[in-house]
């Protein structure tokens, strides 16, 4: 009995010793994961902050070596300077109905395809989709030339109309997303909807619409941030300063010999708060959409 109690203590000091090991291990293992997070945050993070922090210098200091991290004096002048020096109220109008046209029209014809490749049978489906998606796979720079050419074909280079239209009817990676979502909505809630004489259009509009809401608000800010940040397709198309969007103002503090970058990071810091506002508040709807979207796929 003697023994028995002995080997029995010995095996419960065996499993305690394994387990705070383990549990020192894992401890480490956490602690390191939120170091490397922590540093690849910062490393994400110092561009933006460099830019606020370069905002609030004069251009003499932006350039010092070693370089000032602390403005000194602060030039809060910049501010009111870089938007009484180009037009940027106007810029700020053009780049908001843009982004909201291109949004609205994405949610729109994204979702009808999807619903259509996802609960639709027809002739070559599967095949349309692949050869659809296949489209994310062929770089921007290819089709910019053909693209422009088509644009200028139906008049509509320099104008609005060459950003909004494209941006809303080939987005392949809204399409895909909704798709993933909508294949995931049982088909019964279909088949009762048919048995109450609802056809495709009631049935997309009533049934499948409130169902993928999260999916619309993630490709709804996905949309939102490209439109928004988008350079090169308004550089390409737009030529009148009066129709610019924010990005591309932005642009022109650079001359062809010198730049004012002091104003420059002061737009670029007044540019940059719609996008943080959105994410900010919008965090909870972009991981929701796509882990639906993954887990229902």
């Amino acid at each position: 009995m003697a023994t028995k109690s002995v080997n029995i203590h010995s095996r419960e000091s065996r499993v305690k010793h394994r387990s705070a090991s383990r549990a020192s291990t894992t401890g480490v293992g956490v602690w390191g994961r939120h170091l490397l997070l922590l540093a690849g945050s910062l490393l994400m993070i110092f561009p933006f902050l460099w830019t606020i922090l370069s905002s609030l210098k004069d251009i003499s200091q932006i350039f010092v070596i070693p370089p000032q991290w602390i403005p000194n004096p602060v030039v809060w002048s910049n501010y009111p300077a870089s938007l009484q020096a180009m037009p940027f109220v106007q810029a700020y109008g053009n780049s908001f109905y843009i982004t909201a046209l291109v949004v609205l029209s994405t949610l729109f014809t994204a979702s009808m395809a999807a619903y259509a490749f996802a609960k639709i049978r027809f002739p070559g489906r599967d095949v349309l989709f692949i050869l659809f998606l296949s489209t994310m796979m062929i770089p921007k720079q290819v089709t910019m030339i053909p693209l422009y050419l088509v644009m200028n074909k139906v008049g509509w280079l320099d104008t609005h109309w060459s950003l909004i239209v494209p941006g809303a009817l080939f987005n392949a990676f809204a399409v895909f997303l909704l798709r993933q979502f909508v294949m995931g909505i049982p088909r019964d809630l279909e088949e009762a909807a048919v048995v109450d004489g609802a056809g495709h259009v009631r049935i997309y509009w009533s049934v499948i619409l409130p169902l993928i809401r999260p999916a619309l608000a993630a490709v709804g800010i996905f949309t939102f941030l490209g439109a928004w940040n988008s350079f090169l397709d308004p550089l390409i198309y737009l030529n009148t300063p009066e129709k610019f969007t924010v990005p591309l103002l932005l642009n022109s503090f650079k001359g062809l010999y010198t730049a004012d970058w002091a104003l420059m990071m002061a737009g670029t810091t007044i540019s940059v708060i719609p996008v943080l506002v959105v994410y900010i508040f919008a965090q909870k709807q972009i991981i929701e959409g796509i882990t639906m979207t993954g887990i229902k796929g």
